[in-house]
């Protein structure tokens, strides 16, 4: 994730009313018939995603409760973008049922789905808030929420399409070379789809989802944070789809063992390598604290990198560990950086340090200090 200030899913659903005083049957006690309704409802996606490029779509019922002519199923919906997805996501959904034409008891004419949302406990997807446009660019897939233009969608398409090979360059390793972007119709909208507070994105240009490690699953998603991104110029849209595309393409190397400030930063590198970007220019916050005579003692730490608290800080943390992976590069070489990448995954940073570099973290942190000193205490006013 990288904040915004740094350069800076619905189908619409019918109410489903639950009778609340009568004693509901056991789950899986409806038969067949209703299972047999979500199959014929799962064989015609929504309207909403046309023309997205689905496969493997189905919902595997897990429990059902009947009240006369009503049941409440909860299913997981599983389903593959093609040609990104090398494995189908899932979600929990809840699915409204009536049958028609039935009597009281429920007996009588077939059931049929009235509604289809995510389950009281799950996250949302795109199209539950509303009809999702599709633009295909040469390395991405832009899904729009409600609202967004076609042009807005393309210019992100454009900019995610240049993003990648960037991300190749700097992660000079097998990846997918794609990328799926999702854009909400707001901040708000962005936040019900990664279950927080707006607020926790507030600030922010876009952030990654996705599990780490290796193994085939669903693509990572960048989500815009469409406010935060409005807010950006080119230079800025540019380093952060970098920034976030580099996560996507690291995401097989990176585990619960990868220090933050090295996934960070390198995703940061990654943004800046090729450019004129200085020290001073790219890490502005952590410059005025060298210059008060603020110089970090210690490479930024995994709370130093949680959102909600001093900005000013949190910029600090994310400049640190860009500097920190930049000192890497260019004393030891790239390629030290890409190697220590792959070990900090594997094994503690006391031991892929020095496997890689040729430095344990004390000296690091050392030589860390000592460029900011050199790089930054000096220029800005």
């Amino acid at each position: 994730m990288l904040p915004a200030h740094r350069l800076v899913r619905a189908l619409p659903l019918l109410l489903c009313v639950l009778l609340t005083g009568c004693a509901a049957r056991p789950a899986d006690t409806a038969g067949p018939d209703v299972r047999r309704a979500v199959a014929d409802w799962s064989r015609t996606p929504p309207a909403a995603l046309s023309g997205l490029p689905l496969d493997d779509w189905a919902y595997e019922v897990t429990s059902v409760r009947r009240d006369g002519v009503r049941a409440l199923v909860r299913a997981r919906l599983r389903y593959r973008l093609a040609g990104y997805d090398t494995a189908p996501g899932g979600s929990e959904r809840e699915l409204a049922l009536e049958r028609d034409g039935g009597g009281s008891d429920g007996g009588g004419g077939a059931w049929s789905v009235r509604s289809d949302r995510p389950a009281p406990d799950a996250l949302p997807e795109l199209w539950d808030q509303g009809p999702v446009s599709v633009v295909r660019g040469a390395h991405s897939l832009v899904l729009g929420g409600s609202g967004q233009s076609r042009e807005a969608l393309e210019a992100i398409a454009a900019e995610a399409d240049r993003a990648v090979p960037a991300a190749s360059a700097a992660w000079p390793r097998p990846w997918a070379g794609r990328v799926v972007v999702l854009v909400p119709a707001s901040l708000d909208r962005m936040a019900q789809l990664l279950g927080r507070p707006a607020d926790a994105y507030r600030g922010m240009g876009a952030v990654t989802t996705g599990r780490v490690g290796a193994g085939p699953g669903p693509a990572d998603r960048v989500v815009i944070n469409p406010e935060g991104y409005a807010e950006l110029g080119g230079d800025g849209r540019r380093i952060i789809l970098t920034h976030e595309v580099t996560h996507v393409a690291t995401r097989a190397a990176t585990s619960a063992l990868t220090p933050l400030w090295l996934s960070e930063g390198f995703a940061d590198w990654a943004a800046y390598r090729g450019t004129s970007t200085t020290p001073a220019q790219g890490a502005p916050e952590l410059a005025r604290a060298v210059r008060r005579g603020e110089v970090p003692g210690e490479l930024p730490r995994a709370e130093d990198f949680a959102f909600g608290g001093d900005p000013q800080a949190l910029a600090r943390s994310y400049e640190g560990a860009w500097l920190a992976c930049r000192l890497i590069a260019e004393r030891w070489g790239e390629a030290a950086l890409v190697g220590l990448y792959e070990r900090a995954a594997k094994e503690p940073l006391a031991t892929a340090l020095p496997q890689s570099v040729g430095v344990d973290p004390a000296g690091l942190t050392k030589d860390w200090r000592e460029a900011l000193r050199e790089e930054l205490g000096q220029g800005l006013r």
